[in-house]
């Protein structure tokens, strides 16, 4: 049996080694998220997801396999290369950080029977979003936000937590400009965590969780030098 650990809020920020999860990919439980310890987890891999229990605990999780999009290989389909090319959105970066998790929060999943993401999740992640660790990518329609997507930017690569879309195609938007950015600055990879046939049409493909920790690490070793969120256009 494989043993979960409890990461203690008193202790400094660590984790045991992501391959050593349950079959689920279970790594460990925490009481509170936090900006270090969140920072440390995606450096290693691993990141948070949903509170259960009678007394909830956050569960972090390094899966196997890992679902990857390579910029390269995103595939734009018809209708999202029509939207695009019309112009239907218009595309913002770190406008609304917060109402884009908060829209993500509230957004109805249907293998899901509630959100993962919490008002303390909302507020590390805003600190973070601050830090300029994370960001948010934004379309809106006659200037009301109608989708999004936001994660984290580390090293060489972004690592995606949620999307939502009131529009069709709006958060698809978000991605193919987040793939623009990714190809632009030699992005490695763009995480996408678990499978999605939403994400596999998009070109995501599943990676022995092995691999890619070797690529994390290869990302993790190098950050482009010209790329500043805040002047994207």
């Amino acid at each position: 049996m494989t043993k979960v650990y409890f990461l203690d809020d008193r202790d400094a920020p660590w984790f045991p080694d992501p391959l050593a999860t349950d079959p689920d990919g279970l790594v460990a439980i925490s009481e509170t998220l936090g900006t270090e310890r969140l920072i440390l987890a995606y450096q290693k891999g691993i990141f948070p997801w949903l509170k259960t229990g009678d007394y909830p605990l956050w569960h972090w999780f390094s899966p196997d396999p890992r679902f990857l999009l390579y910029p390269s290989e995103f595939k734009l389909s018809r209708s999202l290369k029509k939207a695009v090319k019309d112009n239907r959105f218009s595309i913002r970066i770190n406008q609304n950080f917060r109402q884009t998790m908060k829209e993500c929060a509230q957004s109805k999943r249907p293998d899901q029977e509630s959100t993962w993401i919490e008002d303390d999740m909302i507020e590390d992640y805003c600190t973070l979003n601050q830090l300029g660790i994370a960001h948010s990518i934004e379309a809106y329609h006659e200037n009301k936000l109608v989708g999004g997507l936001y994660g984290l930017f580390l090293g060489q690569s972004f690592f995606g937590e949620s999307m939502f879309f009131h529009m069709p195609e709006a958060s698809k938007a978000c991605l193919a400009k987040l793939v623009s950015i990714a190809l632009k600055y030699n992005f490695h990879f763009i995480d996408c965590q678990v499978h999605t046939p939403h994400l596999e049409k998009l070109g995501a493909v599943e990676v022995d969780r092995t691999i890619f920790l070797e690529k994390l690490q290869e990302s993790l070793a190098g950050k482009p030098k010209d790329l500043n969120w805040q002047a994207i256009q």
